[in-house]
């Protein structure tokens, strides 16, 4: 199981070193946000300031993505991940692609 703390942005970790780098690993998820849910950051939107309920919806979207991307690292054996990264797209009107990618790697205490 690949712990929170060994996942990072950068291209090491510190007090770990690299024994197998294994290759990308991604998790990817696709999201909309409902009618209703339209209709309420409309409303929002109208008074200006944070959008609570799309913040919510990007907030879910990145941890779903990075959760798969986890999923995806454990999978091949991997116990950390190295540069990781979010990227996110339209794909249509209202509905976005979230990706969270980065290096699956061994690491072993120093």
């Amino acid at each position: 199981m690949i712990d929170h703390a060994l996942v990072t942005t950068a291209f090491q970790l510190d007090g770990f070193r690299v024994v197998k780098q294994l290759g990308l690993v991604r998790g990817i998820t696709v999201r909309s946000r409902s009618i209703i849910g339209n209709i309420g950051a409309g409303i929002q939107i109208l008074f200006g300031g944070n959008i609570s309920l799309y913040q919510e919806l990007c907030e879910k979207a990145r941890q779903e993505a990075y959760e798969i991307m986890i999923l995806h690292a454990e999978h091949i054996g991997a116990n950390a991940i190295i540069g990781m990264r979010y990227d996110a797209n339209e794909v249509a009107t209202g509905v976005t692609e979230v990706l969270a990618y980065g290096t699956a790697v061994v690491v072993e205490k120093v």
